[in-house]
Order: C-alpha cells, then structure tokens, then sequence
C-alpha cells in the first residue's frame, strides 16, 4: 500500500495509469492541472510521483516538488528514446511508455520498498541519537550527582537531567532534604495561579500519603504552612487547569530505609517506556548522593558538637585546675608547718598521718599539674625554651631526682648511656618532664627487687624499629634521632593496648594498675611535647615481662654558639 501522485494532461496515459494502479492496493491520484499540484501533494502525502515528460514546465515542478518531498521517490514516465539528459539528476525511477503494465508496477513497488527502508533507517537513527543523547544526560547527571554533597545542588541536578532528557512542562518536587521544613519545588514551563498552586500542594501531599499506605508517613505536612519554591521559564504565558489532563509520571526518591521526598512530572504530549525508565533512572540515581549528603551534615554537625564538647571540657579542666591550686598549696603549706615541728611535736601516729598527708597533696599536685600541661598543650599555650644542649643532662637529673624514690620501693635505677652523643635542639624541662613521667610509671609498675635501665643512643630513622601500631608515627621521621629507652621488668601491657596507653585519661585494666591509679595523662602530654621537638614516642611490652618505652629527638642542625667556624 503507497500513495501515488501521477503528474500528466494526456488522457490516453491517465486512462492507461488509473486501470494499472486502480487493481492493486494503492492509493492513486491525479493531477492535470499544474497550479493546484502543490496543493494535491500536500493533502495526499506521495510517497512515489509519476511525472510524464510531456507536461507543461516539467523541470521546474521537479524542483519545486523536490525541495518539499526530498525523501519522496520521483520517477519519470519517458520515451523509448531522447530523454532529457538533464531531468535525470532528479529522478530516482524511469519507466518508459512502451514499459509493460507488470514492470512498470515492480519499478514502482521497488521505489515504495526503498522508501520505507529508508524512512525505518531514518527513525531508527533518530532513536539511536535519542538513546545517545539520554545516556550522555544520564552520565552526566551522575557525574554532577558524584561531585556534590550539597542536597539543594543534588535536587536541582536531578531537575536540570529530567528538563534535558524529558523537556517537561511542570515537576512538582516534594523534598525533605533541603530545609528544616518540607519543601515543595515548582518548575514550571509557564506561570501558574494560586488556585492552581494550591491544587497541586493538595495533589502532592496525597500523593505523598498514599507511598505509605498503611504505616505512619515519616513527615507530617500541614499545607498551609508547606513552603513553595517557584521557577517559571515562560511567565508570559500560564498554565490552567487542564494541566491535571497531561501526561504524567510519579516516584518516590528514597533508599531502604531513608526517604528524602517524591517528584511528579507533566508533559502535553504522552511518555515512552523510554521516558519512564529515564525518570526512574534519575529519580533513584539522586537518592544514594542525597543519603550521602545527610550522613555527612550528619558528621559535620556531630563534629561541631564534639568540637564544643572539648573546648568546654578543656575550659573546665583549666578552670578546675587553678581553683585547686590555691586551696592545695594552703594545704601543702599548713602540712609542712606541721612537720617542721613549729605547732609542737606530733606523736607517731600523728607523724604517720602526717607523712601520709604529704604524699596525698604531692600526688594530687602532680595531677593537676598534668591537667594544667594539657591544657596549655590544648590550647597551643604551652611555653618552649628550645636550647642546644646534650640529652645526657636530662638523663642525669631524673636519674639524681628518682633514685632515692627507686630505693625505697628496692629497685635499681641505672643508666646506661652511650658516650659522646651529639646535641639536640629542645627544651631541657620539657625532656625532663617526658623523662620523668616515664621512669616514675616504670618505678610504680615493677616490683621490688627488679631493675630499671635508662639507656641512650643514636640512630637513622630508618633503623628504628617498632610494633606495627606505631609504624604510621616512625614513618614520618626522617634522618639521625637520639634515641633515649626505658626498660623496666614489670606487668608489661598486652600488645592490643600498647597504642591505647597513649590515650588521654586512658588506664589499661590490670589489678596494680587500677590499684595504683594515676591520672592517665603522663604518656598523653609526653606524645604531644616530643611532637613539639619533631620527635615520637613509642613502646613494645609483653604481659609480665616488663615494657621498654623510648623517645627519639633529631640530632640539632642548629649550630652551637659554642662552634666556631673555621675558614
């Protein structure tokens, strides 16, 4: 079946066309009249034109039918001989007059055959460049998707990606990702009432209710106080209610458990199942980023809090601490008066309370002297004197400091120290503080009779060896350290809390641990001072067989005053 146009004023050839194309299934007109030959194409459509040679103007109809009908076959009736060389270019068929009725209708039926070929290329090119167009929409869409963690960006992505591969007239986006209060988004083609503003709230929150059809729906809406944004592309023309009468398509954007809103989309002419599977594409593509996006506000505002959380808690330490100072030190004063013996002789249970007395204040001295260094550390208020100067100083000065202290629990405190060991460039008290608070923790843990071993010594960063927990820290160092190591043969910590030690008010569970007590902020505030010298500390320990903790300064690259250079 094919609608044939024949062009001709010679009866003899119309009687003889009409018999040959009136027996088969086709749909034959003719034309004699060269003014109305536009206006009868028009109305019938041709997909072939029969043209005889002989009719008025002939090549000028070729053209003018050409330039309108240029997927339209042309074939020309012509003589046996002495055509017109110059016609051909137009033509894509000859039949001659002499042609049989029979080859006459296969040339016609081959014209109508390649036409329709041609036309299903044609279409199916243009789904191919359509496909095409959609998946690069599509890609990116989700690249835009992948980029963001902004939930007002995602929403206004996945509305930009259906307006470029669904060219809608309206989406009405229910969303409860972008404020403190659900929001419905218009994008609209043209503007829009009130009442049709109003209509369409009342749509979407019915919409939104029958998602959740027997449970209790995770947003309650009031439409009256529901928030509109508006974005209208054409304001000059509007919308009326025949809008509800369009096409339209519906869809939750949501993951599992986690709902964020719906979107419904109106468009005058009638969607695809092509334009069904975009839409939902989009609409669950969105859904994972936008859960993303609200894990990380999420963080972000449990980060602010706990960022809170510590600067009252660093306040309320530093504020602690000094008013404690002052009623400690009137203590500590009264107790030494006492024992000097100016208030009269104390009999010697009064002696032993005394003396017990004097421990308790130094030990809770010593705990809010932790609690003041770590906040100043906190802080960024701690007080450097960074000198060049040689670590056997402060290895001889905690060694002088503890050895009486060591003595009375019969332990051995011996240094070890290696001979002619270069300058450090540090703070002498701070190194003694570190020091410090590492031998006392050895002198606590070990019992009587065992030995506690100071050693020294230097060595490149890539020598230093230490469990894997600390392999991240040891990484960083680069160069010659001097290293200082204290080894002690007490209760040892297991290997699962060697980084845990390290931890601010930490107490690893042992019964002498939780026995002797302490403020767990010695090794805390001993991390954070050597990484104030560009140093680490680190420790290897193995349960009940003693803990070896040691510290690494860099060798100083600033010079001595005592050097004098040589030219």
């Amino acid at each position: 079946m094919g609608n044939i146009l024949f062009i001709s004023d010679r009866l003899e050839k119309i009687q003889q066309y009409t018999n040959i194309f009136n027996r088969k299934p086709y749909n034959f007109t003719v034309v004699s009249d060269e003014n109305v030959i536009l206006e009868t194409a028009e109305l019938n459509s041709p997909d072939v034109i029969i043209l005889d040679y002989k009719f008025n103007n002939i090549k000028k109809n070729i053209k003018n039918l050409k330039s309108i009908y240029n997927s339209t076959a042309f074939v020309l009736l012509t003589p046996s001989q002495g055509l017109e060389q110059d016609l051909t270019k137009y033509i894509n068929a000859f039949i001659t007059e002499d042609l049989s009725e029979d080859l006459v209708l296969s040339t016609i039926n081959v014209n109508l055959r390649t036409k329709q070929s041609l036309e299903q290329l044609s279409a199916t090119n243009k789904n191919l460049a359509d496909s095409l167009y959609r998946l690069n929409v599509l890609y990116s869409t989700s690249s835009q998707f992948a980029g963001s963690l902004d939930k007002e960006k995602l929403v206004d992505y996945m509305i930009e990606g259906l307006d470029k591969s669904l060219s809608f007239d309206l989406t009405c986006t229910l969303a409860f990702c972008t404020d403190t209060e659900p929001v419905l988004i218009l994008n609209s083609l043209y503007e829009l009432s009130e009442e049709l503003v109003s209509a369409i709230k009342l749509r979407t929150i019915l919409n939104y209710k029958s998602l959740f059809e027997n449970k209790t729906p995770p947003f309650e809406i009031d439409i009256e106080k529901l928030k509109v944004i508006k974005t209208v592309k054409y304001p000059a023309n509007r919308f009326t209610f025949n809008l509800f009468q369009y096409d339209n398509m519906f869809a939750p954007i949501s993951l599992g458990d986690n709902f964020f809103g719906c979107i419904e989309i109106f468009k005058e002419t009638p969607f695809t199942s092509d334009d069904a599977t975009c839409f939902q594409t989009i609409a669950q593509q969105v859904s994972l980023p936008l859960k993303s996006a609200t894990l990380y506000q999420e963080i972000m505002e449990t980060n602010l809090k706990l960022e809170k959380l510590e600067r009252l808690k660093s306040e309320f330490i530093s504020i602690v601490s000094h008013e404690l100072r002052t009623p400690l030190t009137a203590i500590k004063n009264s107790l030494d008066i006492l024992s000097s013996g100016r208030c009269g002789d104390l009999n010697e249970a009064g002696n032993k309370f005394l003396a017990m007395a004097q421990r308790n204040v130094q030990r809770l001295s010593g705990i809010i002297n932790d609690l003041l260094d770590l906040s100043k550390i906190e802080a960024g208020k701690m007080d450097y004197h960074f000198t060049n100067m040689n670590i056997h100083s402060v290895i001889e000065y905690v060694k002088f400091a503890l050895s009486g202290v060591a003595r009375e629990k019969g332990l051995n405190l011996i240094a070890e120290e290696t001979a002619n060991l270069p300058e450090i460039y540090a703070d002498s008290q701070r190194l003694e503080q570190v020091l410090t608070n590492l031998v006392s923790n050895a002198i606590k843990f070990t019992p009587e009779g065992k030995n506690i071993i100071i050693r020294s010594h230097i060595a490149r960063a890539e020598q230093l060896k230490a469990p894997d927990c600390f392999k991240d820290d040891i990484k960083k160092l680069n160069g010659e350290y001097i290293v200082v190591c204290v080894e002690d043969e007490g209760i040892g910590i297991a290997e699962k809390d060697l980084l845990r030690a390290f931890d601010k008010f930490a107490q690893i569970e042992n019964s002498l641990s939780r026995k002797i007590g302490g403020s767990g902020l010695g090794l805390p505030i001993a991390k954070q001072l050597l990484e104030a010298h560009n140093g680490t500390i680190w420790c290897d320990s193995e349960l009940n067989k003693g803990s070896r903790f040691y510290f690494a300064i860099p060798v100083s690259k600033v010079p001595s005053k005592m050097e004098v250079s040589v030219n």
